[in-house]
């Protein structure tokens, strides 16, 4: 079975005597790779090398060359305590600084395209998933007909990439672990989630540079943004400041105290499954539920203040440590599925892009709100306010925003996807 070869390659990296296995040590090769990453591209001469690749690539793969290469151990003590409770900890922090009365001062259209956007993907999966299975097995495209056949457990990897193009990274995971996606499988799945999303991603920013005439074409009323801007300019000055001590440790003693909460009261509620498709909502599900639902709830509180500290900062820093180790554990020789992931891939972002320009169509929205709804979606908050400030600097916490309600559509979002999924499989 092509899910089992996935499974058994993924094993031969075990047969690799590792020369690092304490867990301190893994732990401080990791964050050293994370720091030579995003120190090298913050260097202006590297900077135009990593806009087109991406530093997030960098995480995933650089951990992974280690562990094929020996350095770093496929399985450790330190991946799966990172992905249980670190995980849970970063969606929080990052869910936290949701402020849906802003969101809704964007005005209608702007949630609209965002909630489009969020339709495109959760429909645009499994019409891919049923292309790849329909017409993929027949096709012999550089003598490689095998590697373009979806492996049978395809929608598991697909699940996670729906809440990476929903929500952000920590949603990939989170949805990954769901659906019980194997480490291997994640991996592959980095390739079309970084490739596809980046070719969109830059014909948003040329979209950007012809923001003025495709307005006018389209007739889209853009008095909205420029009060945005004036709006936004004055939230950012608001809510910025040095974080003390006790902010810090606020925000670590929160996260963390999320984590475990949701985790234990997750194994209190009971499973939802069915005889024909088995489990619906396991325990750690539960776990993502409700620790998205806490966050929710506090963003209406005083302890949304943190944000101004850097608590969905913290909780990138997380995320990172968590695709490092997840890119750790897996093996390089899975990359050789990736091409029937990509094809589906762009079948998936085709449907999200014709669902987009279909509803800005019929409402008339400003070609804004298409680029960054969209982003808020595939790229979260890492990309959408680089997008919303290549329409206007101001912009940029637009995107942050909007990335980070994708975030809270991002687990429910994506739970109703890996259903369709599961009945296209």
């Amino acid at each position: 079975m092509p899910g089992q070869a996935i499974a058994e390659k993924a094993g031969q990296v075990l047969e690799v005597s590792p020369l690092v296995t304490n867990e301190a040590g893994i732990l401080a090769i990791l964050l050293v790779v994370l720091a030579a990453i995003f120190w090298a591209a913050e260097r202006p001469v590297l900077s135009r090398f990593f806009k087109v690749i991406p530093s997030l690539i960098f995480c995933y793969f650089v951990p992974t060359t280690l562990t094929t290469l020996g350095v770093l151990p496929a399985e450790s003590a330190l991946y799966g305590w990172v992905k249980a409770y670190v995980l849970p900890a970063s969606l929080f922090l990052l869910i936290l600084a949701l402020d849906l009365p802003a969101i809704i001062r964007l005005g209608p259209k702007a949630v609209i395209m965002m909630l489009a956007g969020t339709l495109g993907v959760v429909i645009g999966g499994p019409i891919a998933l049923w292309s790849g299975m329909q017409l993929f097995p027949a096709m012999d495209i550089w003598g490689l007909p095998g590697h373009w056949t979806l492996p049978d457990d395809a929608w598991r990897g697909m699940t996670a990439l729906s809440g990476s193009w929903i929500g952000g990274g920590a949603n990939f995971v989170a949805l990954g672990d769901i659906a019980e996606t194997s480490s291997a499988l994640l991996a592959t799945m980095v390739i079309p989630d970084v490739l596809c999303a980046n070719v969109w991603m830059g014909v948003l920013l040329f979209f950007a540079g012809k923001q003025v005439s495709i307005d006018r074409r389209t007739g889209a009323d853009t008095s909205a943004i420029d009060d945005l801007k004036r709006r936004m300019i004055e939230f950012q000055e608001r809510v910025n400041r040095i974080p003390s001590m006790a902010d810090l440790m606020m925000i670590l003693a929160l996260g963390f105290a999320a984590s475990w909460l949701s985790y234990e009261v997750g194994l209190l509620l009971p499973e939802v499954a069915t005889q024909k498709h088995g489990t619906l909502i396991s325990h750690g599900t539960w776990k993502y539920i409700l620790v998205t639902t806490v966050g929710v709830i506090l963003s209406f509180t005083r302890a949304r203040n943190l944000e101004g500290a850097g608590a969905s900062k913290i909780g990138t820093v997380m995320i990172y440590l968590l695709v490092a180790c997840i890119g750790a554990s897996a093996d390089f020789r899975s990359i050789m599925e990736a091409p029937g992931f990509i094809l589906a891939g762009f079948i998936w972002m085709a449907i999200h892009v014709i669902v987009l320009l279909t509803v800005a169509k019929l409402i008339k929205a400003p070609i804004f709100f298409v680029a960054v709804g969209s982003q808020a979606n595939i790229g979260g908050a890492a990309s959408a306010p680089v997008v919303a400030a290549a329409f206007h600097p101001s912009l940029a916490p637009v995107g942050a925003l909007l990335a980070i309600a994708g975030y809270v559509l991002g687990t429910y979002a994506g739970l109703l996807c890996m259903r369709l999924l599961m009945w296209v499989s």
